[in-house]
């Protein structure tokens, strides 16, 4: 799969945004490489991911304050995550391709249509694709539709995952992004696979996804 797939609406910067962004994206992907070759992670049902990707491919699920980490343990996976349009998902897009997967630039309150019709297609070839499910904006902690209505329409199952680190620091952002501080230990946990049916309307499993994400949240907390 290609490294870079943003063929939606993408916005025009000024020369003094690119500049912005060029500096800002090579220092995070720095940042988020440096620190994470420390993390000592633990997987927990990783092989459901693995199956999932043999099989067709699998539409990932997780917190919008684990992205720092989610960014290097998913690397180089055929992975499609969506961003938004706006300059901090240009950070974050420009640091997911640095690491080998792509993007589809969209958000719950802008271009969402076209990036899920491009993240189906990649799913079609075969790709995964990739939501921090309460982003952009939150509320920190619900889920929203994306995922659902992408599993109905591909027939691929949704997997929920958690990244807990023993340590780490935690920003004064709307979702309490959290960076895990160097050399610390931390989990990453699997869930079961979530299938949504193709004549099935997605905002019926809203619940059952909220449940299995909290889920996750509450039994890696404990670890």
């Amino acid at each position: 799969m290609a490294a870079s797939s943003r063929q939606g609406e993408i916005r025009n910067f000024s020369i003094a945004e690119s500049l912005q962004i060029f500096l800002i994206a090579t220092l995070g992907s720095l940042l988020v490489w440096l620190i994470n070759l420390t993390v000592r992670y633990r997987h927990d049902g990783l092989e459901r991911f693995e199956a999932g990707h043999r099989e067709g491919g699998v539409i990932l699920s997780f917190w919008h304050n684990q992205i720092f980490m989610a960014t290097y343990v998913l690397r180089s996976r055929e992975i499609m995550a969506m961003t938004s349009r706006a300059l901090d998902g240009e950070y974050i897009a420009r640091i997911i391709e640095a690491f080998g997967n792509s993007t589809a630039r969209g958000s719950s309150s802008r271009g969402a249509v076209g990036a899920l019709l491009e993240m189906r297609d990649h799913l079609r070839a075969g790709g995964n694709a990739a939501f921090s499910i309460d982003g952009p904006r939150g509320p920190r902690y619900r889920v929203k539709s994306g995922p659902l209505w992408l599993s109905a329409k591909t027939g691929r199952p949704i997997l929920c995952f958690h990244m807990e680190p023993n340590h780490f620091w935690e920003l004064k952002s709307w979702d309490g992004f959290r960076i895990p501080k160097p050399f610390t230990r931390a989990t990453v946990r699997f869930g079961e696979p979530l299938w949504v049916p193709g004549n099935a309307d997605p905002d019926d499993y809203l619940e059952v996804f909220q449940e299995e994400m909290d889920r996750l949240h509450r039994l890696t907390e404990k670890v």
